[in-house]
């Protein structure tokens, strides 16, 4: 049985751009994940969330792995970005569409 913290790790390690949020980019939960799902979807790439609604167990332990207390939370290339606040930061200064094109430029094509 894999433990909690390996499914994070495997999610993480398995999904170059991952946003960790409350709900879906279509139908989000809370207006941080929507503002931060929007920001990504306007970047033009393809990229992996979690419903931390759905999974009350990666939603217990994601902010203790990441040493990161809400959602939330942009995973690119296995490093943690950041939240909401950051993620629309960066949204403003170009620097979000950059990484994250960066990001799916080096993602591996799905066959």
């Amino acid at each position: 049985m894999s433990t909690v913290v390996e499914t994070i790790k495997e999610q993480i390690e398995s999904n170059s751009i991952l946003l960790y949020m409350k709900g879906t980019p279509k139908f989000p939960q809370c207006g941080f994940s929507s503002q931060a799902a929007q920001a990504l979807m306007a970047c033009g790439e393809r990229f992996a969330f979690v419903n931390i609604l759905e999974n009350p167990e990666i939603r217990a332990e994601l902010p203790k792995y990441a040493n990161w207390p809400t959602f939330p939370q942009l995973w690119v290339k296995g490093e943690l970005i950041g939240g909401c606040d950051i993620i629309v930061e960066m949204a403003q200064t170009g620097e979000l569409q950059t990484l994250v094109k960066g990001a799916a430029d080096d993602a591996p094509e799905a066959e």
